[in-house]
């Protein structure tokens, strides 16, 4: 099952690097998709659902090597299940639209390729826990691990987890997205995100336009966003 075979929902996801700007780039895309009289639900992994919200916190707080990447994969995917299951079909099937603060290629990259635990590993278990379900559109922020790290130093917080595992690790995190996308190029758009956010806004708008065939998605501008 696919996001396009669903009523008329569609599904989107935005992947990237920590600190390539996931979360405000979804919720200013949503705000966009509404603007053209979609509704949509702005969700996020780990998390989505309640059962997953609660797994999130495991993954996401406390020592870098608290948890090795098969124990990650299991966890991620636990919590995947529930998100899906629970929040994100349901959805689709009443004609939402779906946009998803990372999805499945964060395990590919996270776990399968930064993580050593090969893309085959990752596959085996994604198509036992939510069999073919995949996004209709993934759009890929891509940024340095350098800049990424800077970003989310500055924003702070206590969900850095994944940041304590250093530079050399987003950088092969960086490489597995960018490898995803070249794979992929039907399902998938690599999207500079070191310009200013209202750069990469109309960057992700024109692409999710010329993709889903949404003509009006390109006459919201940023001041209808602001």
């Amino acid at each position: 099952m696919s996001g396009t075979s669903t009523a008329q929902g569609r599904f989107i996801v935005i992947e990237g690097v920590d600190g390539a700007g996931k979360g405000v780039q979804s919720r200013l895309l949503r705000t966009a998709l509404e603007r053209c009289g979609f509704k949509v639900l702005l969700t996020r992994e780990p998390g989505g659902s309640p059962g997953a919200e609660e797994i999130r916190n495991l993954l996401v707080r406390g020592a870098a090597d608290k948890w090795d990447s098969m124990t990650e994969l299991l966890l991620v995917y636990a919590a995947r299940r529930s998100h899906v299951e629970q929040t994100i079909k349901p959805a689709l099937a009443q004609g939402t639209w779906v946009i998803s603060d990372r999805f499945a290629d964060s395990s590919r990259a996270f776990q399968g390729i930064a993580g050593g635990l090969g893309l085959e590993t990752v596959e085996r278990i994604h198509q036992q826990v939510v069999g073919d379900f995949m996004p209709e559109l993934t759009l890929v922020l891509d940024l340095d691990a350098a800049t990424s790290l800077a970003r989310t130093k500055a924003r702070g917080g206590n969900e850095d987890r994944f940041e304590k595992k250093g530079e050399s690790y987003q950088s092969r995190v960086r490489d597995g997205f960018r490898l995803l996308a070249a794979r992929s190029p039907t399902t998938h758009a690599l999207i500079d995100a070191a310009g200013s956010i209202d750069e990469v806004a109309q960057s992700l708008r024109q692409t999710v336009a010329t993709r889903l065939q949404l003509p009006a998605l390109l006459q919201v501008t940023a001041a209808d966003l602001a």
